[in-house]
Protein backbone atom coordinates (compact mmCIF):
# COMPACT_ATOMS: atom_id res chain seq x y z
CA UNK A 1 0.00 0.00 0.00
CA UNK A 2 3.02 2.58 0.84
CA UNK A 3 4.01 2.10 -2.96
CA UNK A 4 0.70 2.44 -4.08
CA UNK A 5 0.57 6.08 -2.50
CA UNK A 6 4.76 6.83 -3.38
CA UNK A 7 3.02 6.67 -6.84
CA UNK A 8 0.01 8.40 -6.64
CA UNK A 9 2.23 11.32 -4.78
CA UNK A 10 4.68 11.12 -7.41
CA UNK A 11 2.35 10.98 -10.56
CA UNK A 12 -0.11 13.98 -9.40
CA UNK A 13 2.94 15.59 -8.10
CA UNK A 14 4.87 15.58 -11.78
CA UNK A 15 0.98 16.30 -13.23
CA UNK A 16 1.04 19.59 -10.77
CA UNK A 17 4.37 20.62 -11.60
CA UNK A 18 4.28 20.12 -15.16
CA UNK A 19 1.04 23.21 -15.11
CA UNK A 20 3.32 25.23 -13.44
CA UNK A 21 6.82 24.34 -15.33
CA UNK A 22 5.63 26.13 -18.28
CA UNK A 23 3.73 29.29 -16.78
CA UNK A 24 7.13 31.30 -16.99
CA UNK A 25 7.41 30.18 -20.44
CA UNK A 26 4.48 30.81 -21.94
CA UNK A 27 4.36 34.74 -22.45
CA UNK A 28 7.66 34.00 -23.93
CA UNK A 29 5.84 31.58 -26.53
CA UNK A 30 2.86 33.70 -27.56
CA UNK A 31 5.63 37.16 -28.12
CA UNK A 32 7.30 35.01 -30.64
CA UNK A 33 3.74 34.17 -32.27
CA UNK A 34 3.10 37.79 -32.69
CA UNK A 35 0.30 36.66 -30.16
CA UNK A 36 -0.73 39.54 -27.34
CA UNK A 37 -2.86 39.63 -23.94
CA UNK A 38 -5.53 37.83 -24.99
CA UNK A 39 -3.57 35.30 -26.78
CA UNK A 40 -2.09 34.83 -23.38
CA UNK A 41 -5.27 34.90 -21.76
CA UNK A 42 -7.27 32.36 -23.91
CA UNK A 43 -3.82 29.51 -23.79
CA UNK A 44 -4.84 29.63 -19.58
CA UNK A 45 -8.26 29.62 -20.39
CA UNK A 46 -8.37 26.81 -22.56
CA UNK A 47 -6.41 24.06 -20.19
CA UNK A 48 -9.36 25.14 -17.28
CA UNK A 49 -12.58 24.84 -20.10
CA UNK A 50 -11.29 21.14 -20.96
CA UNK A 51 -11.39 20.47 -17.61
CA UNK A 52 -14.55 21.95 -17.18
CA UNK A 53 -15.96 19.96 -19.38
CA UNK A 54 -13.95 16.73 -19.44
CA UNK A 55 -13.02 16.38 -15.50
CA UNK A 56 -16.64 14.95 -14.34
CA UNK A 57 -16.18 12.22 -16.74
CA UNK A 58 -12.98 10.84 -15.91
CA UNK A 59 -13.79 9.25 -12.45
CA UNK A 60 -17.03 7.47 -13.84
CA UNK A 61 -14.93 6.24 -16.36
CA UNK A 62 -12.88 4.96 -14.43
CA UNK A 63 -15.84 3.19 -12.29
CA UNK A 64 -16.45 0.96 -15.16
CA UNK A 65 -12.68 0.71 -16.72
CA UNK A 66 -11.11 0.59 -13.36
CA UNK A 67 -8.31 3.16 -12.11
CA UNK A 68 -5.20 1.99 -13.64
CA UNK A 69 -6.18 2.99 -17.32
CA UNK A 70 -6.90 6.26 -16.23
CA UNK A 71 -4.03 7.00 -14.39
CA UNK A 72 -2.26 5.72 -17.55
CA UNK A 73 -3.94 7.97 -19.93
CA UNK A 74 -3.74 10.93 -17.34
CA UNK A 75 0.16 10.92 -17.30
CA UNK A 76 0.45 9.88 -21.07
CA UNK A 77 -1.57 12.16 -22.22
CA UNK A 78 0.23 15.19 -20.02
CA UNK A 79 3.64 13.82 -21.49
CA UNK A 80 2.30 13.99 -25.42
CA UNK A 81 0.09 17.97 -24.50
CA UNK A 82 4.02 18.64 -23.26
CA UNK A 83 6.23 17.17 -25.88
CA UNK A 84 3.28 18.92 -28.48
CA UNK A 85 4.19 22.57 -26.98
CA UNK A 86 7.74 21.49 -27.31
CA UNK A 87 7.72 21.07 -30.72
CA UNK A 88 5.33 23.77 -31.19
CA UNK A 89 6.21 26.72 -34.06
CA UNK A 90 2.36 28.62 -34.16
CA UNK A 91 -0.26 29.69 -31.91
CA UNK A 92 -2.44 26.78 -33.21
CA UNK A 93 -0.05 24.05 -32.03
CA UNK A 94 0.21 25.92 -28.46
CA UNK A 95 -3.23 26.06 -28.23
CA UNK A 96 -3.59 22.24 -29.24
CA UNK A 97 -1.07 21.29 -27.07
CA UNK A 98 -2.74 23.06 -24.44
CA UNK A 99 -6.05 21.84 -24.78
CA UNK A 100 -5.07 18.60 -24.70
CA UNK A 101 -3.24 18.47 -22.04
CA UNK A 102 -6.47 19.82 -20.16
CA UNK A 103 -8.34 17.17 -21.58
CA UNK A 104 -5.84 13.91 -20.96
CA UNK A 105 -4.14 15.25 -17.52
CA UNK A 106 -7.57 15.74 -15.39
CA UNK A 107 -8.13 12.01 -15.32
CA UNK A 108 -5.38 11.55 -13.15
CA UNK A 109 -6.55 13.57 -9.45
CA UNK A 110 -10.20 12.22 -9.34
CA UNK A 111 -8.81 8.52 -10.56
CA UNK A 112 -6.26 9.21 -7.51
CA UNK A 113 -8.64 9.69 -5.52
CA UNK A 114 -10.99 6.98 -6.51
CA UNK A 115 -7.64 4.45 -6.36
CA UNK A 116 -7.13 5.89 -2.60
CA UNK A 117 -10.94 5.09 -1.25
CA UNK A 118 -11.36 1.91 -2.79
CA UNK A 119 -7.60 1.06 -0.62
CA UNK A 120 -7.98 2.60 2.47
CA UNK A 121 -10.14 2.41 5.64
CA UNK A 122 -12.62 5.40 6.93
CA UNK A 123 -9.78 5.84 9.69
CA UNK A 124 -6.54 6.08 6.87
CA UNK A 125 -8.58 7.94 4.18
CA UNK A 126 -8.55 11.46 5.77
CA UNK A 127 -4.64 11.04 5.53
CA UNK A 128 -4.68 9.72 2.06
CA UNK A 129 -6.60 12.16 0.57
CA UNK A 130 -4.38 14.82 2.40
CA UNK A 131 -1.16 13.25 0.46
CA UNK A 132 -3.00 14.12 -3.10
CA UNK A 133 -3.29 17.81 -1.54
CA UNK A 134 0.13 17.79 -0.26
CA UNK A 135 0.91 16.69 -4.02
CA UNK A 136 -0.45 19.08 -5.91
CA UNK A 137 1.12 22.01 -3.35
CA UNK A 138 4.21 20.95 -3.91
CA UNK A 139 3.38 20.43 -7.40
CA UNK A 140 2.39 24.02 -7.82
CA UNK A 141 4.80 25.43 -5.53
CA UNK A 142 8.29 23.57 -7.44
CA UNK A 143 6.98 24.05 -11.00
CA UNK A 144 7.43 27.54 -11.90
CA UNK A 145 11.07 27.78 -10.15
CA UNK A 146 12.02 24.63 -11.92
CA UNK A 147 10.86 26.30 -14.92
CA UNK A 148 12.07 29.43 -15.21
CA UNK A 149 15.66 27.69 -14.24
CA UNK A 150 15.48 25.59 -17.29
CA UNK A 151 14.68 27.96 -19.76
CA UNK A 152 17.91 29.84 -19.38
CA UNK A 153 19.04 29.38 -22.55
CA UNK A 154 16.30 27.96 -24.30
CA UNK A 155 12.62 27.98 -24.33
CA UNK A 156 11.92 24.18 -25.22
CA UNK A 157 13.58 22.08 -22.07
CA UNK A 158 10.98 22.90 -19.85
CA UNK A 159 8.47 20.78 -21.92
CA UNK A 160 10.65 18.32 -22.24
CA UNK A 161 11.78 17.78 -18.76
CA UNK A 162 7.90 17.97 -17.62
CA UNK A 163 7.26 15.30 -20.51
CA UNK A 164 9.59 13.01 -19.53
CA UNK A 165 8.86 12.83 -15.65
CA UNK A 166 5.10 12.28 -16.88
CA UNK A 167 6.53 9.02 -18.85
CA UNK A 168 8.57 8.33 -16.24
CA UNK A 169 5.39 8.56 -14.32
CA UNK A 170 3.71 6.40 -16.82
CA UNK A 171 6.33 2.95 -16.36
CA UNK A 172 5.64 3.02 -12.30
CA UNK A 173 1.99 2.90 -12.58
CA UNK A 174 2.17 0.11 -15.51
CA UNK A 175 5.14 -1.92 -14.03
CA UNK A 176 4.03 -1.02 -10.57
CA UNK A 177 0.84 0.12 -9.03
CA UNK A 178 -1.89 -2.68 -9.10
CA UNK A 179 -5.54 -2.31 -10.53
CA UNK A 180 -7.78 -1.06 -7.08
CA UNK A 181 -10.90 -2.19 -8.44
CA UNK A 182 -12.05 -5.78 -9.54
CA UNK A 183 -14.05 -6.44 -12.43
CA UNK A 184 -16.69 -7.70 -10.31
CA UNK A 185 -16.84 -4.70 -8.44
CA UNK A 186 -16.93 -2.20 -11.77
CA UNK A 187 -20.33 -0.60 -12.23
CA UNK A 188 -21.43 -1.59 -16.15
CA UNK A 189 -24.34 0.92 -15.95
CA UNK A 190 -22.87 4.17 -15.77
CA UNK A 191 -24.11 6.48 -17.94
CA UNK A 192 -21.18 9.19 -18.50
CA UNK A 193 -22.03 12.41 -18.49
CA UNK A 194 -20.21 15.97 -18.46
CA UNK A 195 -21.19 19.12 -16.32
CA UNK A 196 -24.70 19.39 -15.30
CA UNK A 197 -25.13 23.11 -16.89
CA UNK A 198 -28.70 23.41 -16.29
CA UNK A 199 -28.40 22.65 -12.37
CA UNK A 200 -25.27 25.13 -12.30
CA UNK A 201 -27.86 28.05 -13.69
CA UNK A 202 -30.66 26.85 -10.89
CA UNK A 203 -27.85 26.91 -8.79
CA UNK A 204 -27.53 30.30 -8.89
CA UNK A 205 -30.63 31.66 -7.86
CA UNK A 206 -30.96 29.12 -5.32
CA UNK A 207 -29.94 29.03 -1.07
CA UNK A 208 -26.08 28.83 -2.04
CA UNK A 209 -26.23 31.34 -4.85
CA UNK A 210 -24.09 34.59 -3.73
CA UNK A 211 -21.78 31.81 -2.13
CA UNK A 212 -21.20 30.23 -5.78
CA UNK A 213 -20.80 33.63 -6.83
CA UNK A 214 -17.88 33.80 -3.92
CA UNK A 215 -16.61 30.76 -5.54
CA UNK A 216 -16.49 32.13 -8.99
CA UNK A 217 -15.18 35.56 -7.69
CA UNK A 218 -12.07 34.21 -5.74
CA UNK A 219 -10.75 32.15 -8.91
CA UNK A 220 -11.60 34.92 -10.81
CA UNK A 221 -9.29 36.92 -9.48
CA UNK A 222 -6.85 34.67 -8.80
CA UNK A 223 -6.45 33.72 -12.52
CA UNK A 224 -6.82 37.45 -13.11
CA UNK A 225 -3.43 37.71 -11.83
CA UNK A 226 -2.19 34.07 -12.65
CA UNK A 227 -3.31 34.02 -16.24
CA UNK A 228 -1.66 37.09 -17.19
CA UNK A 229 1.09 38.04 -15.32
CA UNK A 230 4.32 36.39 -16.79
CA UNK A 231 3.09 38.19 -19.68
CA UNK A 232 2.52 41.40 -18.15
CA UNK A 233 5.80 40.90 -15.83
CA UNK A 234 7.81 40.72 -19.13
CA UNK A 235 6.44 43.57 -20.94
CA UNK A 236 6.60 45.98 -18.14
CA UNK A 237 10.09 45.00 -16.16
CA UNK A 238 11.61 43.11 -19.06
CA UNK A 239 12.05 40.17 -16.92
CA UNK A 240 13.44 36.46 -18.43
CA UNK A 241 11.78 33.77 -17.48
CA UNK A 242 14.15 32.22 -14.50
CA UNK A 243 13.13 35.56 -12.92
CA UNK A 244 9.35 34.93 -13.26
CA UNK A 245 9.78 31.86 -12.19
CA UNK A 246 11.03 33.11 -8.98
CA UNK A 247 8.30 35.48 -8.57
CA UNK A 248 5.74 32.58 -8.81
CA UNK A 249 7.36 30.73 -6.87
CA UNK A 250 7.12 33.18 -3.74
CA UNK A 251 3.61 33.29 -4.48
CA UNK A 252 3.56 29.62 -4.65
CA UNK A 253 4.98 29.12 -0.88
CA UNK A 254 2.47 32.26 0.37
CA UNK A 255 -0.41 30.68 -0.70
CA UNK A 256 0.40 27.47 0.93
CA UNK A 257 1.67 28.66 4.04
CA UNK A 258 -1.50 30.72 4.40
CA UNK A 259 -3.89 28.07 3.43
CA UNK A 260 -2.19 25.52 5.65
CA UNK A 261 -1.28 27.34 8.80
CA UNK A 262 -3.55 30.31 9.23
CA UNK A 263 -6.99 29.69 7.44
CA UNK A 264 -7.79 27.01 10.26
CA UNK A 265 -6.96 29.49 13.43
CA UNK A 266 -8.26 32.49 11.77
CA UNK A 267 -11.93 30.90 11.01
CA UNK A 268 -11.67 29.58 14.53
CA UNK A 269 -11.25 32.58 16.16
CA UNK A 270 -13.26 35.51 14.12
CA UNK A 271 -15.46 32.93 12.00
CA UNK A 272 -15.88 31.87 8.22
CA UNK A 273 -17.79 34.94 7.33
CA UNK A 274 -15.84 37.54 8.77
CA UNK A 275 -12.43 35.85 7.34
CA UNK A 276 -14.32 36.06 3.73
CA UNK A 277 -15.29 39.57 3.98
CA UNK A 278 -11.72 39.98 5.34
CA UNK A 279 -10.35 38.48 2.34
CA UNK A 280 -12.52 40.34 -0.38
CA UNK A 281 -11.56 43.47 1.61
CA UNK A 282 -7.99 42.75 1.13
CA UNK A 283 -7.95 41.69 -2.55
CA UNK A 284 -8.92 45.30 -3.61
CA UNK A 285 -5.23 46.39 -2.11
CA UNK A 286 -3.68 43.70 -3.08
CA UNK A 287 -4.27 43.93 -7.05
CA UNK A 288 -3.92 47.85 -6.51
CA UNK A 289 -0.53 47.50 -4.66
CA UNK A 290 0.73 45.44 -7.66
CA UNK A 291 0.70 48.52 -9.80
CA UNK A 292 2.92 50.21 -7.50
CA UNK A 293 5.65 47.57 -7.37
CA UNK A 294 9.28 49.26 -9.60
CA UNK A 295 11.78 46.73 -8.11
CA UNK A 296 12.04 42.81 -8.12
CA UNK A 297 11.83 43.04 -4.30
CA UNK A 298 8.41 44.94 -4.62
CA UNK A 299 7.20 43.24 -7.44
CA UNK A 300 7.45 39.91 -4.91
CA UNK A 301 6.40 42.03 -1.83
CA UNK A 302 3.17 42.80 -3.72
CA UNK A 303 2.44 39.73 -5.60
CA UNK A 304 3.07 37.93 -2.28
CA UNK A 305 0.59 40.50 -0.32
CA UNK A 306 -2.05 39.88 -2.90
CA UNK A 307 -2.32 36.23 -2.41
CA UNK A 308 -1.94 36.42 1.22
CA UNK A 309 -4.92 38.65 0.74
CA UNK A 310 -6.47 36.01 -1.61
CA UNK A 311 -5.66 32.55 -0.54
CA UNK A 312 -8.37 32.62 2.70
CA UNK A 313 -11.15 33.04 0.09
CA UNK A 314 -11.42 29.45 -1.46
CA UNK A 315 -11.60 27.47 2.19
CA UNK A 316 -13.86 30.24 3.60
CA UNK A 317 -16.34 30.16 1.10
CA UNK A 318 -15.99 26.32 0.42
CA UNK A 319 -16.55 26.07 4.51
CA UNK A 320 -19.69 28.49 4.25
CA UNK A 321 -20.86 26.32 0.96
CA UNK A 322 -20.62 23.16 2.89
CA UNK A 323 -22.30 24.12 6.42
CA UNK A 324 -25.02 25.92 4.55
CA UNK A 325 -25.94 22.90 2.73
CA UNK A 326 -28.00 21.03 5.34
CA UNK A 327 -27.94 17.23 3.04
CA UNK A 328 -26.46 16.69 -0.80
CA UNK A 329 -22.54 17.76 0.36
CA UNK A 330 -21.20 15.52 -2.86
CA UNK A 331 -24.21 18.57 -5.17
CA UNK A 332 -22.90 21.08 -2.62
CA UNK A 333 -18.91 20.41 -3.47
CA UNK A 334 -19.07 19.80 -7.16
CA UNK A 335 -21.17 22.79 -7.79
CA UNK A 336 -18.38 24.82 -5.59
CA UNK A 337 -16.06 23.24 -8.02
CA UNK A 338 -17.80 24.03 -11.25
CA UNK A 339 -18.46 27.78 -10.44
CA UNK A 340 -14.56 27.94 -9.02
CA UNK A 341 -13.74 25.97 -12.59
CA UNK A 342 -15.73 28.87 -14.29
CA UNK A 343 -13.71 31.39 -12.96
CA UNK A 344 -10.70 29.91 -13.88
CA UNK A 345 -12.03 30.32 -17.73
CA UNK A 346 -13.08 33.83 -17.41
CA UNK A 347 -10.52 35.19 -15.16
CA UNK A 348 -7.25 34.67 -17.93
CA UNK A 349 -9.59 35.86 -20.92
CA UNK A 350 -10.82 39.14 -19.19
CA UNK A 351 -7.37 40.03 -18.12
CA UNK A 352 -5.68 39.50 -21.35
CA UNK A 353 -8.26 41.00 -23.28
CA UNK A 354 -7.83 44.32 -20.93
CA UNK A 355 -4.11 44.62 -20.99
CA UNK A 356 -3.94 44.41 -24.74
CA UNK A 357 -5.70 47.84 -24.09
CA UNK A 358 -3.29 48.76 -20.82
CA UNK A 359 -1.16 46.66 -18.66
CA UNK A 360 -2.59 47.97 -15.16
CA UNK A 361 -6.20 46.96 -16.70
CA UNK A 362 -6.17 43.77 -15.24
CA UNK A 363 -5.54 45.06 -11.57
CA UNK A 364 -7.19 47.94 -11.51
CA UNK A 365 -10.57 46.03 -13.41
CA UNK A 366 -9.54 43.17 -10.72
CA UNK A 367 -9.69 45.86 -8.27
CA UNK A 368 -13.13 47.09 -8.83
CA UNK A 369 -14.93 43.61 -9.06
CA UNK A 370 -13.11 42.73 -5.62
CA UNK A 371 -14.80 46.28 -4.16
CA UNK A 372 -18.24 45.25 -5.67
CA UNK A 373 -18.03 41.44 -3.89
CA UNK A 374 -17.13 43.25 -0.69
CA UNK A 375 -20.05 45.34 -1.22
CA UNK A 376 -21.93 42.95 -1.82
CA UNK A 377 -20.85 40.77 0.89
CA UNK A 378 -22.16 43.29 3.30
CA UNK A 379 -25.89 42.67 2.34
CA UNK A 380 -25.90 38.89 1.43
CA UNK A 381 -23.23 37.51 3.49
CA UNK A 382 -24.32 36.96 7.01
CA UNK A 383 -24.31 34.77 9.81
CA UNK A 384 -27.12 32.85 10.39
CA UNK A 385 -28.86 29.31 9.46
CA UNK A 386 -28.04 26.82 7.39
CA UNK A 387 -29.29 27.18 3.66
CA UNK A 388 -32.23 25.39 2.37
CA UNK A 389 -31.76 21.41 1.14
CA UNK A 390 -29.29 22.05 -2.06
CA UNK A 391 -30.72 19.13 -3.55
CA UNK A 392 -33.41 21.50 -4.31
CA UNK A 393 -31.33 23.26 -6.87
CA UNK A 394 -31.54 20.00 -9.00
CA UNK A 395 -35.21 19.61 -9.43
CA UNK A 396 -36.47 20.08 -13.09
Amino acid sequence: MKRSLAILFFTLVVTMLSFGIVIPILPFYVEAFHGGGLAMGFLMAIFSLMQFIFSPLWGSVSDRYGRKPMLLLGAFGNAIALALMGFANNLLVLYAGRALGGILSCATLPTAMAFISDTTSEEERGGGMGLTGAAMGLGMVLGPGLGGALAKNSLHPPFFVGAGLSLLAVILIWAFLPESLPIEKRDQSIHVRGPQLSIIWKALFGPLGFLLMLAFLHNFALTNFEGIFGYYAQRRYDYDPATIGLILTFVGLTSAIVQGMLTGPATRKWGDVAVTKASLFASIFGFSLMLLANSLATVILTTSLFILSNAMLRPGVASLISKRATSGQGMAMGLNNAFMSLGRIVGPLWAGGVLDINLGYPFVTGAVIMLIGFVASLFYLREGLPAKNIQSVSAD
